[in-house]
């Protein structure tokens, strides 16, 4: 049975800001995405996630959305829209956007409307008074703040789950749900593809009372997961997505395998896939600020719970709210090459779609920076100030951010080993890692043996093998340096083992080598250090 498109394709997310600058203004544009589509035609994407390009004041670098139907002018024109669809379709390459439907920039009309008390658009935010002059309830954001801002003009407070300029649409009114309608259809009938859907399942609040006390977002037990947000996805799919040939994916926080069977249940007709976080949470204790030491084991564990649970994963390691795979899971020191080849591996060959990151396919590793002044995500300042309150040491706080802050992914993207890495003529928006005369797509994308070289030979072996692109998978060993899964159609079996470790590491697993990412054509009982081996099982048998 032939598969959805969607699940054939690689898919490539942009930051549009940091990927490449075409006028010299320091940040990155959609003409300088139409200037490399080759480059990525040649990696062997088929799909391109363009992170927001909607028009917006970028409090939260685009997902402050001020008007769902123009460009922000730092990236553009829709004239520049339009030619990217195009010439990107005439390279057989889909686009999809970010869906930013939770909330919208205070600086958009609805809202700024909204502050009048007899507006008709007063309902299209969530406005309550006070009591006893204080918020609402006791809920806090995700930013690490409170969540409710008294506005002065309106007399009441607004509610925002993330920055304060970030204002939550209320979906208790019906008159909301199709404005998202005609925005979506507005922009499927422009011929994208579909949409990468932000914090989706937080939608629909069912109740303001106040939340349990816990030490983090208090009051999500009244919005995480609500049937009211199933109902919003499942209207989404009868009246628009299923007059189109497209697909989504959700960015789903705090979800269960039980809540991500509901969310991309075929028969449920709500999402096509989900990107889980809890392989992204097995380096953490509680929250993502505090680091443990890193587990191949308890990764792969993660990894396994989520192929188990559901027929078809978003796969990914890594993403513009999550630090640098290679500096994360892998050795960004004397193995970078190795680890960064190991986790292309690992990605490319679980069952599900795969997602590679800008700059991933190079390894590209986290920031350098050496100040917060350097950091410019509104996250990473909120969360510092917050644990400086809590009497968090400074060189902790420091290591936090080093080790957690979203600039991490948000470095310019180093294309050679020019000034600003090739990425702009002028002065880069955020600062570039000084590791760009080493790690470069120039310096990697004439070799074979290269990590850029690496992901092409991956990306071409799993267009080639049907059990790649659809075969069951079985977790072998999840240990404390090697992690060995099996992939298996009909009469062929896959073997795919990994050391996570400095050491030679022994290995049971027999067979011929499809691929090895050192080179080598044949194994014996051991893989070399960050080694990656894809095995063709002898009767299906390691």
């Amino acid at each position: 049975m032939k598969q959805p498109w969607w699940q054939e394709r690689i898919v490539y997310q942009i930051y549009p800001r940091s990927f490449q600058d075409s006028n010299g203004d320091g940040i990155g544009d959609l003409r300088g995405i139409i200037n490399r589509l080759d480059y990525l035609d040649a990696l062997g994407v088929g799909v391109i996630w363009l992170s927001p390009v909607y028009r917006s004041p970028n409090v939260d670098n685009g997902y402050d959305i001020s008007d769902y139907y123009d460009i922000n002018p730092q990236l553009g024109t829709m004239a520049d829209m339009d030619e990217l669809i195009k010439k990107a379709a005439e390279l057989d390459i889909r686009i999809i956007m970010d869906l930013v439907i939770n909330h919208t920039s205070d600086q958009h009309v609805w809202f700024q409307q909204s502050r009048d008390p007899k507006s008709p658009y007063r309902d299209y935010y969530i406005w309550r008074p006070g009591k006893n002059g204080k918020p609402p309830n006791n809920w806090t954001s995700f930013f690490a703040e409170d969540c409710w801002v008294y506005d002065e003009k309106s007399g009441e407070y607004y509610l925002h789950l993330f920055a304060k300029e970030q204002p939550d649409l209320n979906y208790n009114n019906p008159k909301v749900l199709e404005e998202v309608k005609n925005i979506l259809s507005f922009w499927l009938d422009k011929g994208i593809s579909g949409f990468r859907c932000d914090v989706i399942n937080i939608l629909y609040k069912d109740s303001l009372a106040d939340g349990r006390q816990r030490l983090i977002l208090r009051g999500i037990e009244h919005y995480l997961s609500r049937p009211g947000t199933h109902e919003i996805l499942q209207s989404l799919r009868r009246d628009v997505f299923s007059q189109y040939d497209c697909f989504t994916v959700g960015e789903t926080v705090f979800v269960t395998p039980q809540m991500g069977r509901d969310l991309c249940d075929p028969e449920r007709e709500e999402l096509d896939m989900i990107f889980s976080f809890e392989h992204m949470e097995t380096d953490q204790f509680i929250v993502k600020w505090f680091k443990r030491k890193f587990h191949p084991g308890r990764l792969a564990k993660a990894i396994d719970r989520w192929q188990r649970a559901l027929d078809w994963n978003a796969n990914y390691l890594e993403n513009h709210d999550q630090p640098r795979s290679v500096s994360r899971f892998g050795n960004d020191g004397r193995f970078w090459s190795e680890s960064a080849k190991l986790l292309a591996t690992l990605l490319l060959t679980l069952r599900g779609t795969p997602f590679i990151y800008q700059g991933q396919e190079i390894g590209m590793t986290n920031f350098d920076f050496t100040s917060l002044g350097q950091v410019q995500d509104v996250e990473s300042h909120n969360v510092y100030h917050l644990a400086k309150k809590l009497l968090i040491p400074g060189w902790y706080r420091w290591r936090m951010i080093q080790q957690t802050s979203r600039d991490n992914a948000r470095t310019p993207m180093q294309w050679d080993g020019t000034a600003n890495a090739g990425f702009s003529t002028g002065q880069p928006w955020l600062g570039v890692n000084n590791n760009f005369k080493r790690i470069n797509v120039a310096e990697q994308i004439d070799r074979d043996d290269s990590i850029l070289g690496f992901y092409r030979e991956l990306i071409r072996l799993r267009a080639s093998l049907d059990t790649l692109k659809s075969g069951q998978f079985q977790l072998l060993t999840a240990g404390r340096h090697v992690v060995a899964y099996a992939r298996s159609l009909e009469n062929e079996h896959l073997i795919i083992a990994l050391n996570f470790s400095t050491r030679n590491r022994r290995i049971a697993y027999k067979g011929e080598v499809i691929l090895a990412s050192s080179g080598r054509t044949a194994i014996g009982d051991e893989l070399l250090p960050y080694e990656a081996v894809i095995l063709r099982s002898m009767n299906g048998r390691g």
